[in-house]
C-alpha cells in the first residue's frame, strides 16, 4: 500500500487542482529574470500569459510595446501571432470534417475538384491532413506570397506549380502555401471566407472580441506592438515597417490577438473544446489534430548533449514533444519584428502565450517558455538563457567573418554583354510573379514587390544588390538567348533557382491582337497552319509533326517555346498579315497566307 501510495503521488499534478495561489510563489524570480534577458536580448517588449485549468492566473507586459514612444505592453497590447494562426485553421476545416464537406485522409481533390498539384500522383494522393501536417514534400516556396499583392485565390492556383522536392510523406518540409490552399478549400466548401469562418465558429464561441485580422484593423485600435529591430553588427534599434501580408496568406498567419484573448483558445484547448461551459470545439477535432505525423531527430541531444526535450513529432498545426517528462503541445510564430509562442502542457492543465517584439530576441520566445514550466512544475531550472546566448554570440561571429567574405569568385576588369538599357523591362515566373529592372541615371534598380534596390554589376551579366538589412541580398544573372539579346533571368530564390522569363507587350497575349496571325500559310505546296490556343496564345502546326507553341516576343515577331534559337516573324502588306518568315540557324524560309482577306 506505502508504495503505491508513493507511485500514485508521483503522477499527480504539481499544482494541485483549486489552487492557483501556489503559482505566485511559483514564479517568485520571475519578473527580475525577464529584467536580465531583456536587457542582455536588447529587447524592446515582451509579454507573458499563463493559464491554469480555466482561468487567466498570469498576464504581464514587459518594456514597451513601442520603443519609440515609451508606451508599455499590456495584457491587451495586439501582437501578430503569426504561424499559431495555423492551429485555428487546422481546427476549422476539422468543423468541415465533422459536418461531412471535408475528410482528413482521402485525397482531398475528391472533396475540392478545384484543387491543382503539379502531378497527377499529388492529385491522386494528397490528403488534408497531408496538406496541415507538412507532409506533401513540396518545399516553402515563401517568396511567392510574401509582400505580394496575389489574392488567395491567386496563390490557390498556384499550388500546381510547385514541384515536390521530396517523396509525399517522406519528411517534414514546412509550407505555409499548403495552409493558404487549406483555408481556400473552406472558402470554396462554405462559400464564406476563411476569415468569416473563424470569426463565426471560433472567435465569437470562445469570446476572443479584440482579435482581427489585418494590420490596418490592429491599427485603429489604440493597444497594438510596433516591431524594432536591433541593426547588424550593432545595439541600435530601429523601427521595422509593419508588413501586411495577411489578406492573401491569412490561414497561414494573419490572426493579431493578445494575451487576454488567447488565454480564451488556451482555455477551450486544455478543456477539452469546452469554454464557459459551452462545447466550442469538438473532442474528436482536438484529438486529431494531435496525432502523429513527422517524428524528428533528438538533434538537441545527439549534437548539444541536452537531455530537456524529447522526441517532437508534428502533428496537425503543432508540435508534440516531452519537456522533462511531461508532454508539451506547442507552436511558434514568426513575422518581421514580432515573435511568440503558444504551449500548452495538458497533463498539467497549464497553457503558455510568450510575446517578444524584435527579431534579434526571437529566441526568448521559448526561453521564457521553459523557464516557466520550470518554475511552476518545480523541474529545477535550466539555464537556457546562457545556451542561447552562447548560440547567438557563435551565430553573430560566423555571420559577420561570413560577410566580410562576398565577392569571393568576382572576376575582375570584366563588363556587360549589352548596354543597361538591354536588361531593362519586365521578367516573369508563373508562380512567383514578375520583378522589374529599370534603368535611371546610368545604374539598373531591382523592383520586386514593395522593395527597389540598386543592382551593381558583379562580373559579365551578373548585377547584385546591396545585402539589404531587411530584403537580404540578391544576385541576378541574365541570360542572353541565341539571338543575342536578354531574354531571362535567374535568381536563387526559396529553396532552389528559379528562371524569370522577359515579357513582351501584354497586348500580344489578347484575342483581339493575335487572331489576325491565324490561318493557312504555304511552303511549297505543303499548308502550315497557325491557330489560336486558349484565346491568348498561337500554335503552328506542321502535317505529320506536333504542333509547337508560339511564344510572343515582339510585334510580329514569336519564338518557338521549345526552341530558342527559331524565330516566326509574320509580314504585313499594306497592314494586312500576309505571311511569314521562319527563322532557324539554317537560314530563313519565306511562306505565304493562302488568303490575305481572312
Amino acid at each position: 500500500m506505502k508504495k503505491a501510495l508513493v507511485l500514485m503521488l508521483l503522477f499527480l499534478p504539481v499544482i494541485v487542482p483549486g489552487q492557483e495561489s501556489q503559482i505566485p510563489d511559483r514564479l517568485a524570480g520571475f519578473e527580475t529574470f525577464m529584467e536580465k534577458v531583456m536587457a542582455d536580448w536588447n529587447t524592446p517588449g515582451a509579454g507573458v500569459g499563463i493559464v491554469y485549468r480555466d482561468k487567466l492566473v498570469y498576464a504581464h507586459g514587459f518594456g514597451y510595446r513601442d520603443y519609440g514612444r515609451k508606451l508599455p505592453v499590456t495584457p491587451q497590447t495586439l501582437f501578430q501571432i503569426a504561424s499559431n494562426t495555423k492551429l485555428f485553421t487546422t481546427i476549422l476545416a476539422g468543423f468541415l470534417v465533422t459536418d461531412g464537406m471535408l475528410n482528413w485522409d482521402n485525397p482531398i481533390k475528391m472533396d475540392v475538384p478545384e484543387i491543382e498539384f503539379y502531378n497527377d500522383e499529388l492529385n491522386r494522393n494528397v490528403t488534408l491532413r497531408d496538406m496541415l501536417g507538412h507532409k506533401t514534400g513540396i518545399s516553402r516556396h515563401d517568396m511567392i506570397w510574401y509582400q505580394s499583392d496575389f489574392t488567395r485565390k491567386e496563390l490557390f492556383d498556384r499550388l500546381r506549380y510547385l514541384e515536390p522536392s521530396i517523396p509525399l510523406r517522406q519528411d517534414f518540409l514546412y509550407n505555409n502555401l499548403m495552409y493558404v490552399g487549406v483555408g481556400y478549400c473552406i472558402e470554396l466548401k462554405t462559400g464564406k471566407s476563411w476569415e468569416q469562418n473563424i470569426r463565426e465558429r471560433i472567435f465569437a464561441p470562445l469570446e476572443m472580441v479584440a482579435s482581427l485580422f489585418s494590420i490596418a484593423e490592429m491599427q485603429k485600435t489604440d493597444d497594438y506592438g510596433v516591431p524594432y529591430n536591433e541593426q547588424r553588427d550593432t545595439t541600435l534599434l530601429y523601427q521595422v515597417p509593419l508588413k501586411e501580408d495577411g489578406a492573401a496568406v491569412g490561414p497561414a498567419g494573419s490572426i493579431i490577438s493578445s494575451i487576454e484573448d488567447l488565454s480564451h483558445w488556451l482555455i477551450a484547448l486544455l478543456n477539452d473544446g469546452r469554454y464557459m461551459g459551452n462545447q466550442v470545439i469538438p473532442s474528436a477535432v482536438l484529438q486529431e489534430t494531435l496525432k502523429p505525423g513527422i517524428a524528428f531527430r533528438n538533434t538537441d541531444l545527439e549534437e548539444k548533449g541536452y537531455t530537456e526535450k524529447l522526441n517532437t513529432v508534428y502533428c496537425m498545426g503543432r508540435f508534440s514533444a516531452v519537456y522533462k517528462g511531461h508532454v508539451l503541445n506547442y507552436h511558434g510564430g514568426d513575422l518581421p519584428g514580432f515573435h511568440s509562442q503558444i504551449a500548452i502542457l495538458p497533463e498539467d492543465s497549464i497553457g503558455v502565450i510568450t510575446f517578444v517584439i524584435g527579431d534579434q530576441s526571437y529566441p526568448l520566445r521559448n526561453i521564457m517558455l521553459y523557464n516557466i514550466v520550470d518554475r511552476l512544475l518545480d523541474l529545477g531550472i535550466t539555464d537556457w538563457h546562457a545556451r542561447g546566448i552562447a548560440e547567438r554570440d557563435a551565430g553573430r561571429a560566423i555571420s559577420k567573418t561570413g560577410r566580410a567574405k562576398a565577392g569571393f569568385d568576382r572576376i575582375p576588369d570584366t563588363h556587360p554583354s549589352h548596354d543597361l538599357r538591354a536588361y531593362t523591362g519586365i521578367f516573369a515566373d508563373r508562380a512567383y510573379g514578375i520583378f522589374k529592372i529599370a534603368e535611371k541615371a546610368d545604374s539598373l534598380f531591382f523592383h520586386f514587390r514593395k522593395t527597389t534596390l540598386p543592382l551593381l554589376h558583379y562580373h559579365y551579366d551578373r548585377f547584385d544588390t546591396p545585402n539589404d538589412e531587411d530584403f537580404g541580398k540578391w544576385s541576378i544573372n541574365f541570360i542572353t538567348d541565341p539571338q543575342g539579346e536578354i531574354n531571362s533571368a535567374i535568381l536563387s530564390i526559396d529553396e532552389g533557382q528559379v528562371t524569370f522569363y522577359r515579357q513582351p507587350d501584354p497586348s500580344l497575349f489578347e484575342r483581339e491582337v493575335l487572331i489576325v496571325y491565324t490561318g493557312s500559310y504555304d511552303l511549297g505546296g505543303t499548308l502550315i497552319d497557325v491557330k489560336l490556343i486558349r484565346d491568348d496564345h498561337l500554335e503552328i502546326k506542321i502535317p505529320g509533326s506536333p504542333a509547337f507553341e508560339l511564344i510572343p516576343f515582339k510585334k510580329d515577331l514569336f519564338r518557338l517555346k521549345k526552341f530558342d534559337d527559331q524565330q516566326v516573324e509574320f509580314i504585313r502588306t499594306n497592314g494586312v498579315v500576309s505571311g511569314f518568315n521562319w527563322k532557324d540557324p539554317s537560314g530563313i524560309y519565306t511562306l505565304t497566307k493562302v488568303d490575305v482577306n481572312k
